[in-house]
């Protein structure tokens, strides 16, 4: 914490340039939790143990199988599925609950103001940081799928990006929405709003297994984007989805950008 304070004293003769404040602002995060490792490991383990339990235990009782018009292995299946989750619960829970926590009670980010940051450079510093956690889970799950031999095309090496695409985009959401929360009762919403996402946006089945009203509602969930593009490049079969998938994240993540944006010039600038 000494570093970030020194760091930031350095610049207050001067503005900040480009994203200068924003490292300044992830680069304090990784300080802070160099010696909080155990939370990174929690976060990790909860895919890995749904991967291993429904994967492959539902898995032994699942034949023939097929996705994108391909015979796969459940289990390759669902491990997709599980990257996205991933991604969304290590950018989500850090951009809600730890964030609520700096905004409402730390007050960190009234301080911060009073350096030459701007409520801009903190969205964006701490949308890094939501990027930076769930790219770790992801590349470790990753790992994980290679030593299980779930990875059967190069096109898997995309997912990383695609994870960090993920975890901007709920990042953004997630801090937007939290601006609006009052009390620690709120984040009840939040788990009510995480839980459905993670069950039915097609993580352990087909989306083609609900009727077609119910289907329409599904394919416009964030997660359930996330999914597809995981699930497709890691099977090796991307199609035009994947770009929908992409273009869909990139506006969610930009619309949540503008709202956090605007709303902590109104919550800590008046």
């Amino acid at each position: 914490m000494a570093l970030f304070t020194a760091a930031v004293s350095a610049t207050v003769a001067r503005p900040l340039r480009g994203g200068e404040a924003a490292r300044l602002l992830l680069w304090r995060n990784i300080l802070v939790y160099r010696r909080a490792w155990l939370v990174f490991i929690t976060g990790f383990l909860e895919p890995v143990f749904y991967l291993f339990s429904i994967g492959i235990g539902v898995g032994a009782m699942v034949v023939g199988f097929e996705y994108a018009g391909k015979p796969v292995d459940y289990r390759e299946f669902v491990a997709p599925g599980m990257i996205a989750a991933s991604a969304m619960n290590g950018s989500l829970l850090d951009a809600t609950f730890n964030f609520f926590f700096k905004l409402k009670y730390n007050k960190l980010y009234d301080q911060m103001l009073a350096t030459p940051l701007r409520t801009v450079d903190i969205a964006v510093g701490e949308i890094l940081w939501n990027q930076l956690r769930s790219g770790i889970y992801v590349t470790a799950f990753l790992l994980i799928m290679v030593a299980m031999d779930l990875v059967h095309s190069w096109w898997a090496l995309l997912v990383v990006p695609a994870a960090l695409l993920i975890g901007s985009a709920f990042g953004a959401v997630g801090m937007a929405l939290t601006t609006y929360m009052t009390s620690w009762q709120d984040f009840e919403k939040v788990t009510l709003a995480m839980m459905p996402m993670f069950l039915f946006s097609a993580t352990f089945f087909p989306v083609t297994a609900y009727p077609e009203w119910l289907r329409w509602i599904v394919e416009v969930t964030p997660l359930y984007r996330g999914v597809v593009l995981c699930r497709e490049l890691t099977l090796g079969v991307p199609s035009w989805g994947s770009l929908v998938s992409v273009v869909y994240l990139l506006a969610f993540g930009a619309v949540g950008l503008v709202v956090v944006r605007r709303r902590l010039d109104s919550l800590l600038l008046t």
